[in-house]
């Protein structure tokens, strides 16, 4: 019995060590993203979203096959920065939970 809750208790502590060094290591493009954003003006960013809207196109529209594993990882990445610079200048937008979606029906069926 001690064993297992050994056991347990190590796997739990080499999760939660690993999620941590994970994180520690992320480098996010976010926030140099958003100042960007915000020292331009709304004409520049609406035709920076235009140029990113274009790109994510043009790749959509490559032949991939004849790429190699390099070249594919290098895509996308670019993709992944163009999403978050996209995001950055979009502004953002409110995220539900399924959770706080439930809550809100409980509430509105509750008061009508």
């Amino acid at each position: 019995m001690k064993k297992k809750i050994y056991l347990i208790a190590m796997t739990m502590l080499l999760t939660v060590a690993a999620f941590n060094s994970n994180a520690a290591t992320f480098t996010d493009k976010k926030d140099v993203y958003k100042e960007a954003a915000a020292n331009m003006t709304k004409e520049q960013r609406v035709a920076r979203v235009e140029e990113i809207k274009t790109r994510v196109e043009e790749i959509k529209a490559m032949d991939k096959s004849q790429l190699n594993k390099a070249e594919k990882k290098e895509l996308k990445s670019e993709l992944k920065e163009l999403k978050q610079e996209a995001q950055a200048m979009g502004g953002g937008g409110i995220y539900l939970s399924i959770g706080a979606i439930i809550i809100i029906i409980l509430v509105l069926i509750l008061i009508l």
